[in-house]
Parts: C-alpha cells; structure tokens; sequence
C-alpha cells in the first residue's frame, strides 16, 4: 500500500503549530547566543534547523550577489534568477526563527547585563566551564587527531592567548563605528561553527558587555551598526568558512579547537584593569561551582545533540 506522499518543507512552515515550534527553536537559539560558551549553532543542530538555517543563509548572499552584479551589467535574465533566490528562500521558517530569537535577545541581555556588572567573578567563572565544556565539540568533530594536530593546535592556542592578553586599546563601552561592524562580522561566524559562541568571540573582543547594554537599552546606532556588520560577515566570513570547512574540515577544526583553548584566558575571573591575570581571588569556592554548573549545561546540550541527532537507521521492506 502506498504512503501518502510528505509535504514540502515550505508547506509545513506555514502551519500554525509549525510557526509556534519554530518560534520556541528561535528564541533557544537566541538564548544560548547571549551566554559565552553555549554556542548557537550547537542548539540549532539539536533543534534540527542548521543545516536549513545555513543553506537560507548562503542562497539568501548569493542571490543578493547575483541582483549586485546583473545591475551592475544590466543583465535581466541574470537579476531575475537572483530575485528567484530571494524568493524561493523558506521565509516562513526564517521569520520565525528569528522573531522567536530577536525576544529571546532583547530579554536576556537585561539579565546578562545585571550579572555581568554586579557579578562579574561568578558570571566570569559559569562562562570558563561552558567554554572548557565546548572544546569538546570541535575536538571531536574533528575526527582522528595526530601528531601534527596538536602542534596546530598549540600554535593557535598560543596566538589568541597572545590577542587575548592585550590591554584594551581604549574605553571599549563607546567602541568606532568599524570595530563594532569587524566585531561583529566575526561574531557572526558562530552561524557556521557549532562549537564556538559568538557571545565568546564578543567577550574575547572586550565588546560583550557593551554590546548586551546595547541591546538592553535599545541603542539604534549601535545595533544598527551590528547588524550592518553580521550582514558583511555572512557576506565574507560566513561564505569564506563554508568553503574552508568544505576544504579544509579537519584542519579548520583542529585549529577551532586551539583558538578556544587560548581564548579561555579572556574568562579568568580576576584580572586587573590592564588585563593582566591575578590568583584566585575573593569568591572562590562559589567561583569553582559556577564553573562546574556551567560546565555541566554545557554537557547536557552535548548530550541533547547527540541524543536528537542520531544517524537514523533505514529499514528496508521485504516484498
């Protein structure tokens, strides 16, 4: 007896319960992208949209590409193909992501902004063992390591400790316009590598707090020129590391995984004001169990992935 044939994808974007899941999928993804450590990219492969947010995201460049460049060479046939992309791209999944994740957005950096302001030791502490917790996922994505990996990696461990241990090059709470817009085109990298938290990569920069108050208190300027700036990172950053992952996987994450590991050095929670690293300090036994609690979270989304996203077994029938 046959089987009913499945609705497109498209088709079952626009049901009403479909539009509440991915709403809910939206603002879990939001959530984890204001904690350092928790990668978005991560709870998108356990909410089962990744791949689907990806391939929006490079039809969506390349179809704006194609309009550029036919304008430009008054080419119809080629800007009609463009504005086909555009169109044909899943909106509905895609509005509703990223509504669900703008709330989620808005919402946290209320409570990230108290914390890391009133608590910065603790707050600190939960982000070292979410991170610590992270490296696990470009390790193992990795695949088989050898000798030459781990020099890879040791030497991209030591470069960002090396960035990480600059002092700040001014007061970072009114960054330029083009260090918020480079912040951010990086920051959006987190899209393509599960692993790695774009809230990480902000923190790494000195620009996670501002950018959170940003966000709290609704400055337009400044979220504009975020925006303007993840919009040239998925551009250039975002198509760049699809080609280099599809090229160069292991390597790419090889030294992922070294990067992590150096920029863990931009977590310790007791350093001056000139960056340079004291002993443990005042709270320290609540510091060690907030770096266990965020340790562990992070575990349980590892675990959750590899729980939803087991290869599913096919069985044949027998005629």
């Amino acid at each position: 007896m046959s089987q009913p044939a499945a609705k497109p994808a498209a088709q079952k974007d626009t049901a009403p319960s479909q539009i509440a899941l991915n709403l809910v999928r939206g603002a879990l993804i939001g959530t984890v992208e204001t904690v350092p450590g928790v990668s978005g990219g991560t709870v998108a492969l356990v909410v089962g949209v990744y791949e689907r947010l990806i391939s929006a995201a490079s039809s969506l460049m390349s179809g704006i590409k194609e309009v550029a460049v036919s304008t430009v060479r008054k080419d119809p046939a080629q800007r009609s193909a463009g504005y086909q992309r555009i169109k044909n791209l899943p909106w509905a999944l895609l509005l509703a992501i990223f509504l669900g994740m703008g709330v989620a957005v808005v919402s946290m950096a209320h409570v990230m902004s108290y914390l890391v302001e009133e608590q910065p030791v603790l707050t600190s502490a939960a982000f070292f063992g979410m991170v610590l917790a992270s490296l696990y996922v470009p390790f193992s994505f990795a695949g088989k390591w050898r000798g030459r990996d781990w020099c890879y990696a040791l030497i991209a461990a030591g470069i960002m400790y090396f960035v990480v241990s600059v002092p700040p090059a001014g007061d970072m709470s009114n960054p330029p316009w083009y260090i918020i817009m480079g912040a951010a085109a990086i920051a959006i990298a987190a899209l393509v590598l599960p692993g790695l938290s774009g809230s990480f990569l902000l923190l790494s920069f000195g620009l996670y707090q501002t950018t959170m108050n940003a966000v709290s208190n609704f400055d337009l300027t400044y979220i504009t020129l975020f925006g303007l700036g993840a919009v040239l990172g998925l551009a250039t950053v975002v198509k760049g590391l699809e080609w280099v992952l599809q090229h160069h996987h292991h390597l790419t994450l090889v030294v992922l995984a070294g990067v992590m590991l150096g920029a863990l050095r931009a977590l310790w929670p007791w350093k001056t004001d000139s960056n340079d690293l004291l002993a443990v300090g005042d709270q320290a036994s609540a510091a060690l169990i907030w770096c266990l609690v965020g340790f562990v979270l992070v575990v349980l989304v590892i675990l959750a992935d590899k729980i939803f996203n087991k290869p599913k077994v096919v069985h044949q029938e027998t005629i």
